[in-house]
Order: structure tokens, then sequence, then C-alpha cells
């Protein structure tokens, strides 16, 4: 198999990280006799401080001419200190969902058990907890039309959802459960807000086509407290984009570190694969970040993208493997973790990288 991978590395850890899903693909390829050509693009703060521009249009010709696209992660804490910045980095991220048509970002959420301990949960309540979030990508608060007065005294942000945009996603997300346990819950805030009627009445009409499929429906704060008191009663959760953003964060705990979580931005076009975690400045080159969700992405992106379906095992088996031989980074050591077993990012990445060769 032939496919051309844009590596976009972004800000902050993300270029620590991404350098080690990159080995990884070039691994598998190596050994199932794929050609995997890279290329590489900046984007976000890096890109601003380049050309000004947090998605330049050559980044956005490679990514539209690319089969998949690695990407690391976005942001800088000067932005997070301004808020009147007119030109952010995020920016660049939101315009190449727009315009890849990237509608449906994928969460998994699988627990190893060695890591159960490293969760704030308890490992019984923890213990075979599998789900799998749809959040929806491209409408929701994020992209509505933005408000403030001259006063400085009021701001608004409009929330809005078109039919075929609920439509698409909640097609997704039922197939998906067909595969799976064959349950879907969709969240939303039908007693309160219109666009989340609307979600619901979209959802119901699209269940129907899906009779195999149960479905359940649940406001965002039932959910946000049911998914810390008993997660394992999920599956497939389906959610707009502003409740999936902070489900799936809240999610990331359960698996004990925002450093273990992988997830896939996709349309009908090039997918989109990064870790959840952030561009995390306060350890940037110094050697701490967890490079185990840029490889764990990579297994997404082999499965999803690629439909290379045993390449994407043996890339997870080798994470569980490096984990099951007690290598640990800091963000999931704890406290009867060996001194010598905690390793930094590319000692990580390098144990992965020898177990998956083997």
């Amino acid at each position: 198999m032939k496919k051309n991978i844009l590596i976009i590395p972004g800000d902050g850890i993300g270029q620590e990280v991404t350098v080690w899903g990159k080995q990884v693909l070039a691994s598998i390829a190596a050994q199932f006799n794929h050609e995997f050509s890279f290329q590489e693009a900046i984007m976000g703060h890096t890109a601003i401080e380049a050309t000004g521009n947090p998605l330049p249009d050559e980044t956005l010709v490679k990514a539209k001419a690319s089969d998949a696209i690695l990407f690391g992660a976005i942001g800088h804490q000067k932005y997070d200190n301004d808020p009147s910045a007119k030109v952010r980095p995020e920016q660049g991220l939101l315009k190449i969902r727009k315009e890849l048509g990237l509608y449906a970002n994928l969460r998994p959420i699988l627990l190893f058990d060695e890591l159960l301990d490293a969760s704030s949960l308890k490992p019984e309540v923890l213990r075979g907890t599998d789900i799998l979030f749809f959040r929806e990508l491209t409408g929701d608060v994020y992209f509505g039309e933005k408000k403030r007065n001259e006063q400085n005294t009021f701001a608004s942000d409009l929330m809005n959802y078109n039919r075929y945009e609920v439509e698409r996603i909640a097609r997704k997300a039922y197939e998906a459960a067909r595969t799976r346990g064959k349950k879907v819950c969709s969240v939303d805030k039908a007693n309160v807000l219109e666009t989340s009627r609307l979600w619901r009445e979209v959802v119901q009409e699209i269940a129907a086509q899906y009779p195999d499929v149960e479905t359940e429906h649940m406001f965002i704060d039932n959910a946000a407290m049911q998914l810390v008191k008993n997660p394992k009663k999920f599956d497939v959760v389906l959610t707009a984009n502003l409740f999936g953003d902070i489900l799936t964060d809240e999610a990331s705990q359960i698996a004990g570190s925002m450093g273990m979580l992988a997830s896939a931005s996709i349309g009908d076009g090039t997918g989109f694969f990064e870790p959840i975690h952030g561009s995390a400045h306060d350890i940037a080159g110094q050697d701490k970040a967890n490079p185990l969700a840029s490889i764990l992405s990579v297994a997404l992106m082999l499965d999803i993208a690629f439909g290379l379906q045993e390449e994407a095992r043996v890339v997870t088996n080798a994470v569980a493997a490096t984990l099951k031989s007690g290598w640990r980074t800091g963000d999931i050591a704890n406290a009867e973790t060996r001194p010598e077993n905690i390793l930094g990012t590319n000692a990580m990445g390098a144990k992965v990288l020898e177990l998956l060769k083997k």
C-alpha cells in the first residue's frame, strides 16, 4: 500500500511526540511492506511566528493532497494571557477542520489494565470501560456569530446547528455502534436549548433506521455525572461540539492521563489524527511528554484511514506490552512505580519501537 502522510507537529510538545508517531509509521511500513511517504508542514503559533498566519496556504495545499494527517498539538501561553489577540493558533485548527470537511471527532476511551491505578477513580469502577465518543466538529458555538458591544459590557456566541450536520455524524455513530456493543447514548440539553431539541429530533429519526441499535438520550449534566459514576454503561456516545469537548476531556481522566488518548477527525476525505492533549508549554523541550497518545493516534490512522486493522493491532499491542513491562512516563506513574522505570519522551518512544519490531 502506498500512502502520502502529512506530519504537522504544531506547537509545544506536539513537536516532540509526533517524532515517535512518524517512527512507528515508518516501522509498520517496513514490517508490512507498505510505502509511506512523509511531508511536513507548520500550523498554529509556530506558523504565526513564521508567516503571521496560523494556517499558511502551503500547509492547506499539502493537507488536501495527503491521504492522512498526523498532528501534534496547538497553542501557546502568550495567547492564553491575551484574550484580545486577533490572530490565534486555534484559528488554524478550526479552519483546517472546515477546509477538509472534518465533521466527526472520534475519541476512543480504551483502558489498559496496567493503568487502572493511574486514574483518580476506583479500579473496580473503571475495569472494562470501552467508550467511543463521536463529537460533532463543524457546528455549535465555536462557529456561530460572535458579538461584543462597544461598551465592552456584553458579549454573545451564537449556538447553531443545521439538520444535515446532525444527520451525518449520527449516521457514523450508529454505523460504528453496529460493530461494537450496539448502544448509542446521544447527549444534549433538549430541556433548555432549541439546538438540542433539533439535535434530539434528528437523532430519533436516524435511530429509527437502526432498529438493531439501542438508543438512549441523556442531558449533558447527567452524562457528566454518569461518566465518572458508571463509565461502563456507555458504548458509543454521540454529542455536539461544545458538550463533546468537555466530556472527552473529563473522560481522559478515566484513562489516567490525556497523554494516553488518541483521536481522529474525519469526514469524507483526508483524516486528521492527533492526541487529545494540548501543547503543554510548561514541559515542552524537557523530554517529559508522553508520546503514547501520538503513537495510538497512528493506530487509529492505520485502522480508520487505511483499513489496516492488523497493523493497527500491532501498534496497540506494542503500547500494551510496553506498559505491561512496567515502563511509564511521569504522567502515568504512581507511588509504586520504580524510579528507574519512569522514562522521558524519547526513551518511552524507543521502548515502544523496540517492542513493535519484535
